[in-house]
């Protein structure tokens, strides 16, 4: 017999077998003669009050053997179908040629960027001799921004596709079974390039193509389609007739929209959100979300309990302030794409287990807001993105240094005389943050900390800082699609895809993006 209860435990007991047997046996009335097997398929904890609970989801197997589970995926061999050109190799590109495959598409992808390995040399490059390459960091190559970030895979987008699919796939190419398990499942910056890897292999065992450092420059549009694209390599200008294109570009491909622009097509402005990444000793957080009162109480929850973080929003003056990318014994990461300029972004290893917490702490930005910029029409808000952080690597001292600020001196106007340790590798320099932010970010930022401090013990301190600048939470510019046709208002071949395009934000709602278009592609044109 097999049924499937919920349950609230202790962590001591969800986290020892034995314990948890018992507990079920208790629940289920079993006898000793019952011989009993179980299966967690989702867990989530409860920490509100100082007596944390677990909740698990379990699948219980009474006199008889747990049922196996394994993920099958139906890919074929697509070597000689028509094709689908996909500019991007991110999660949405990386999708898009998974489902492509499934449906009996060739995928032809082209990735600025090189190989999940070959990455690793410019991003060190970065981080000790502060060299920005600017088709090779932390944002360009093979798995995109996601490969080197924490690889969260939360989302509340259920209506944008199918999650467990999307979770089922990564977990075929090697992500642990437990990200389908955790309501906040994440991978981890140590093991998404293997799965990158994997998935990368699938695409080339079945057919599609993979080519790095491979740039789309240019196109060619005739009677409102794409006739065909340049792509530039190391070597050479290659044209390439093509029938359809997924623009899988991701929210850091400034020079796309400048081509798109220079081209006529179609682009608009759009609101995105700018601030600082605030870092913590992961003690303090883990002290106030699992109610420790000593370093000694932090110590035993954390044996048990994985290292806590938080989500945080107040309304400032019309303006929306909220934590993003919260990154739990995580890392501070420089994520330039281009010389002069400085841009911070967060990950965490698969363990978390870093000595410090960050987040994005960002102010949601309006149009008005980069009205200063509005002749440049479309490009308004990328041009105001592109000051900010320019500024940052002025103040910052023109290096990959970046401009910081203990939070507390921060709150109260003043100047950092000292800063704690950071785990920004690249360094900090201290700067006053309204000079890097200017008043109306800055402000709104102050005011929200405030209030923050009120929600979480001890979140006001100098022993935590603000790094800047958080700017690349999404793309200030949207390339416009018909909401049932997903292709572009102007270019019916053209499928403007994830968050490059505006439709997405993060691994997960990009996947289900890219997979979208694919499908979309096959009702609309094959």
């Amino acid at each position: 017999m097999q049924k499937q209860i919920q349950i609230q435990t202790s962590p001591s007991v969800a986290a020892d077998d034995a314990q948890l047997k018992k507990e079920l046996i208790n629940q289920l009335s079993l006898t000793n003669n019952d011989l009993l097997h179980y299966k967690i398929v989702k867990r989530s904890i409860d920490a509100r009050n100082r007596n944390i609970k677990i909740n698990l989801t379990i699948n219980v197997f009474i006199n008889e053997d747990i049922k196996p589970t394994s993920i099958t995926i139906n890919y074929q061999n697509v070597s000689n179908k028509k094709c689908c050109h996909i500019i991007g190799a991110g999660p949405a590109g990386l999708f898009a040629a998974l489902r492509c495959i499934e449906l009996g598409i060739k995928p032809i992808v082209f990735e600025r960027g090189k190989n999940v390995k070959d990455r690793r040399r410019d991003l060190a490059a970065i981080n000790k001799e502060h060299v920005v390459n600017p088709e090779s960091n932390y944002c360009f190559g093979e798995g995109g921004a996601g490969t080197y970030s924490d690889g969260k895979l939360y989302t509340r987008s259920n209506k944008r596709g199918d999650i467990e699919k999307v979770l089922k796939t990564l977990v075929f190419h090697g992500a642990s079974e437990d990200i389908l398990i955790e309501a906040h499942p994440h991978i981890g910056t140590n093991k998404l390039p293997q799965v990158i890897t994997q998935i990368r292999e699938t695409i080339l065992k079945y057919g599609g193509e993979i080519h790095f450092e491979s740039k789309l420059i240019d196109f060619e549009v005739k009677q409102n389609k794409i006739s065909t694209i340049t792509i530039q390599n190391q070597n050479s200008k290659n044209i390439f007739p093509i029938s359809n294109i997924i623009l899988a570009t991701g929210h850091s491909a400034r020079d796309i929209y400048f081509l798109l622009n220079a081209k006529n097509i179609l682009l608009e402005a759009k609101p995105f959100a700018l601030g600082v990444r605030v870092e913590h000793p992961q003690h303090v957080i883990d002290a106030a979300q699992y109610h420790c009162n000593s370093l000694i109480e932090v110590s035993e929850k954390r044996k048990l309990l994985p290292a806590s973080s938080y989500s945080l929003v107040h309304q400032v003056n019309g303006y929306g302030v909220y934590s993003f990318c919260m990154c739990p014994g995580g890392i501070i990461a420089p994520c330039a794409t281009d010389k002069e300029e400085v841009v911070t972004n967060g990950w965490s290893p698969s363990k978390r287990n870093n000595p410090y917490a960050n987040s994005g702490i960002v102010v949601g930005l309006n149009l008005n807001d980069y009205k200063k910029h509005e002749k440049l029409g479309a490009l308004s808000g990328l041009a105001f993105q592109q000051e900010i952080e320019k500024q940052a690597w002025v103040l910052g001292g023109k290096t990959q240094t970046a401009p910081a600020q203990a939070l507390a001196d921060f709150i109260n106007n003043k100047f950092s005389t000292q800063l704690p340790n950071c785990s920004y590798q690249p360094g900090i320099k201290s700067t006053n943050m309204f000079d890097v932010l200017g008043k109306n970010i800055a402000f709104n930022l102050q005011v929200a900390f405030k209030n923050f401090g009120s929600k979480i013990k001890n979140f006001i301190t100098n022993d935590a800082l603000i790094v800047g600048v958080e700017s690349r939470t999404s793309t200030p510019v949207r390339i416009p699609r018909d909401k049932e046709t997903l292709q572009h208002l102007q270019i019916s071949n053209l499928y403007p895809c994830a968050e490059g395009a505006g439709y997405a934000g993060g691994i997960m709602s990009a996947a289900m993006d890219g997979e979208k278009c694919v499908e979309a592609i096959l009702k609309n044109n094959f």
